[in-house]
């Protein structure tokens, strides 16, 4: 840099990174995002000439994300970005790197809220039908192993709403079989306790009566492990999922978190309050729950619609 009143960008970066990672528990793929996102302003700011922290404004910050959004950058990438900037400013403020926080008026982009596809219970009917005729239909030890496996994880997923990363974690110490829950380490390394159905109860028993058949020792003592032995990957829990919903007629195209969609959509149908279905979730916001009141809305209407005389 061109004086000692310069800062040095990547210095600075990774200190506020390793703030982050001590104090706020994000995510690898959080902080991975968060160190591109800067790392792309810093680039920009050296391209106009500005190598000192100290003369960023507003209008530049403004302009890289205008940048951002021409190159194409969808609005939720935008609202992270964003989010970025303005964590990283506040930061290098509060610890007097920087005299005046340039981002304390940076608006974040608003994102279109549209309602996620779901499933119709008689759809998930229909595709665990198909994981019990799979385990049925098993002619040796490891097909019935990977049949059961494949059972547990979507009974797992769609009976507690837990998030696919949350499922790959689980061990088997995680299950409490006395009160019918999970203990799940979630984002920001926050526990909580889910409730499980009796039936997600009853395959994740089946499953761990042949966990010995599939797993390996350096498997440890996780719940769920792939075909070769070892914890299971998220991208293989994707696979197993797609091809599961996919034996439900007229099925939307959906993942696991699909399935947690699904899971909160049915059981605000079913009369849950929305307070319930946040804690379930882990949501730190109600308002990232709300979603699914709209989609439940959006089912009454059409019920109305096609029930109603005169509608």
């Amino acid at each position: 840099m061109a004086s000692q009143d310069n800062l040095e960008y990547e210095h600075v970066l990774q200190l506020w990174l390793t703030f982050l990672e001590a104090n706020r528990g994000l995510s690898e793929n959080t902080l991975r995002s968060y160190r591109r996102d800067l790392t792309g302003l810093f680039s920009h700011l050296q391209r106009v000439g500005i190598d000192d922290l100290k003369q960023v404004d507003l209008n530049q910050l403004r302009i890289w994300l205008g940048n951002q959004h021409a190159a194409g950058a969808k609005r939720t990438t935008l609202q992270r970005k964003t989010a970025a900037l303005r964590s990283f400013f506040s930061w290098v403020t509060q610890n007097q790197l920087i005299t005046r926080d340039p981002a304390i008026k940076l608006a974040s982009p608003k994102v279109d809220r549209s309602l996620p596809p779901t499933l119709r219970t008689e759809q998930v009917t229909q595709f665990m039908d198909y994981l019990q005729a799979q385990i049925d239909a098993a002619e040796d030890a490891v097909a019935l192993a990977g049949a059961k496996r494949n059972q547990a994880i979507i009974e797992v997923l769609y009976s507690s709403g837990i998030r696919v990363s949350e499922l790959c974690g689980l061990q088997c110490g995680d299950i409490d079989h006395a009160r019918n829950t999970l203990r799940i380490l979630g984002k920001g390394n926050k526990q909580r306790t889910v409730p499980i159905t009796i039936v997600a109860l009853r395959a994740l028993d089946g499953w761990l009566e042949s966990r010995g058949v599939l797993a390996k020792p350096e498997a440890g003592d996780v719940v769920f492990v792939g075909d070769r032995g070892k914890p299971i990957d998220p991208r293989v829990v994707r696979r197993i999922v797609h091809a599961t919903i996919d034996k439900a007629p007229q099925h939307p195209d959906l993942g696991p978190h699909g399935l947690r969609h699904a899971m909160a959509t049915h059981l605000l149908e079913g009369g849950a309050d929305l307070r319930s279905v946040q804690e379930i979730l882990g949501h730190s916001s109600l308002a990232t729950t709300q979603i699914y009141t709209h989609v439940s809305s959006e089912r009454l209407k059409q019920v109305f619609q096609q029930a109603h005389p005169r509608a």
